[in-house]
């Protein structure tokens, strides 16, 4: 007897959805709170850099030092090295709430320098023109640097949401739920090609409409 494959698939049929789910939340969580606490770090790392509003090389160099540093280490690596840490904040190491433990950390210091990258975009003229009308360093960085950069900070939140896709994936590997752990579950492990596939599409798509959705945005704000 053949095994059910595609529509009669159990592995498609009812844990297809749920395992989507948990992926979209990952990912939004993350997002979310990456571009919360990255936005910050972003500007701050922005201004301390050489040629800043203030200016303060030493500790630029430190920042970037620990945003390298968080950056150069592969997530797979990163997520096992944070259970300790995830269990202590959402009291599991297993399941898409930990992930987003992980996950948020892995990304705020990727979002802080697409931020920084953005941010040196913004044309030296608008900020000049600001500091000679008497705007203070959090004005101009207000109400010049952020509205102007709008549309890259979009862009860049973008590129971390889809990358977060694809560590959501591998988060599968360690317990993390989603998509990944379907794919790996069934689709690695007991050989089921189609439940495999699905997971391919699935995941496929969401990063399609994530782009979308970015692009969409961007152009909305991007009044230049």
């Amino acid at each position: 007897m053949n095994d059910p494959t595609w529509f009669d698939n159990p592995a498609i049929t009812q844990q297809m959805l749920p395992a989507t789910i948990e992926t979209l939340l990952m990912t939004l969580w993350s997002t979310g709170l990456a571009v919360l606490i990255g936005l910050p770090l972003g500007i701050w790392l922005f201004t301390t850099s050489k040629g800043g509003l203030k200016a303060r090389p030493a500790l630029h160099r430190m920042l970037s030092l620990i945003v390298d540093i968080t950056r150069s280490i592969p997530f797979i690596i990163l997520i096992i090295a944070l259970i300790p840490f995830a269990r202590f904040v959402v009291g599991s190491a297993l399941g898409w709430q930990a992930t987003v433990v992980s996950l948020t950390i892995g990304a705020i210091p990727f979002y802080a320098r697409l931020v920084e990258n953005s941010l040196r975009e913004v044309s030296e003229g608008k900020v000049e023109a600001a500091l000679m009308m008497g705007a203070s360093n959090g004005q101009v960085i207000r109400q010049v640097f952020v509205p102007e950069a709008k549309p890259g900070l979009i862009g860049a939140a973008t590129v971390t949401s889809v990358t977060l896709v694809s560590y959501t994936a591998m988060a599968g590997a360690v317990g993390g739920g989603g998509l990944g752990a379907l794919a790996i579950s069934y689709g690695y492990q007991r050989y089921q090609a189609d439940t495999m596939l699905a997971c391919i599409i699935v995941l496929v798509i969401i990063v399609a409409l994530i782009q979308f959705i970015g692009d969409r945005l961007a152009r909305v704000v991007d009044h230049r």
